[in-house]
């Protein structure tokens, strides 16, 4: 079909519905997103189209739904869950790191796990505790396991298409603050699950990010062009395995490394990306590597989180300490200094 504009919630459920058309294997299991159509929507229609026994609503148990689906993938099926919210995906941890992630290993390659876990996560919907989470560096610290997530329609279309024909284990990450960003989604494109993707070119900064934070890298590269800055904005697409080439390729040519995502920075997506770049081009950097994150705390009350996810200014901060100028952090601590000397 030719390219349409839709939100990036609708072309999550137009990869659903195509791959329920395309593959009988195909199961689609969750919380809700029968009869409900999920708590998003995105689901509306399938299981009225499909029926109830490829579009199943389940017990409220995480842990359940994953251990249905190791079953299910025994036997042939290539199930595709749902977990409702990001933090509802604990209880559900022992099975995906103990079972799902290492059953082809186990079985010395004779079983697959084609199994795709769909798990919106990310804050900025002014939610409650447990609804605004970035829990991936859990799951990216797991041999065996695909992590990748989407930033637009496009990607999310053709990520999810790719997951779901994978043999591999995919957790599929949905930036649920993006769900209602429009834009065009060709069906026909496909994606692999493992590069990243070079969406603005420039010689100052390599500015790497994904999901919910993609956008807003866009936004600081736009507003650095103002003052003469050029940002190179990496889309990193995929979590585990990242994509070490493309980054270090790119700080080969700037000299100058920023990362920004949600979750927390230490242990993080961040800290590994910035290791390994030292690794490997730590002749070509010309600063310290930054990075901007969610703070190292619980996710905060609605009222507060837009003091904790990384903002187009804490951005744009770090691009000027890696340039060597001066931020507001460092104004910020002249003016206490000053302060202090006058009293």
């Amino acid at each position: 079909m030719s390219a349409e504009k839709l939100t990036l919630g609708r072309a999550v459920g137009l990869a659903l519905s195509d791959a329920l058309e395309a593959d009988p294997s195909v199961v689609l299991m969750g919380e809700d997103i029968g009869r409900l159509g999920g708590v998003f929507r995105v689901t509306d229609g399938l299981q009225a189209r499909f029926g109830a026994d490829r579009v199943i609503d389940s017990p409220l148990a995480e842990s359940a739904i994953i251990g249905t689906a190791v079953g299910m993938a025994y036997r042939g099926v290539r199930p595709v869950v749902e977990i409702q919210f990001d933090g509802f995906v604990f209880p559900a941890f022992d099975q995906i790191v103990a079972q799902v992630a290492r059953l082809h290993f186990r079985t010395q390659g004779r079983v697959r796990m084609p199994i795709t876990i769909r798990l919106p996560y990310g804050g900025g919907i002014g939610s409650v505790e447990h609804h605004g989470e970035s829990p991936e560096s859990y799951f990216a610290h797991t041999p065996g396991l695909r992590v990748v997530t989407a930033s637009d329609p496009q990607e999310a279309y053709s990520t999810l298409r790719a997951a779901i024909a994978s043999d591999d284990p995919v957790l599929f990450l949905e930036p649920k603050a993006r769900y209602w960003s429009k834009g065009e989604v060709d069906t026909a494109l496909t994606r692999d699950l493992d590069s990243a993707r070079v969406l603005t070119r420039g010689r100052d900064v390599t500015l790497a990010t994904y999901g919910p934070v993609v956008q807003t890298a866009l936004d600081a590269a736009r507003a650095a062009r103002t003052e003469g800055i050029e940002i190179e904005v990496i889309d990193l697409r995929s979590i585990s395995p990242l994509d070490i080439d493309t980054v270090v390729a790119s700080v080969e040519r700037t000299g100058r490394l920023v990362v920004s995502h949600e979750a927390p920075g230490e242990v993080s997506v961040a800290s590994e990306l910035i290791t390994s770049v030292v690794e490997r081009a730590f002749a070509s950097l010309e600063s310290a590597p930054e990075r901007v994150t969610g703070y190292d705390t619980p996710y905060p009350p609605s009222a507060l989180e837009h003091h904790y996810l990384p903002s187009l200014d804490r951005i744009l901060d770090a691009v000027d300490r890696v340039l060597g100028r001066r931020s507001s952090r460092e104004l910020m601590r002249e003016g206490a200094v000053l302060e202090g000397s006058t009293r």
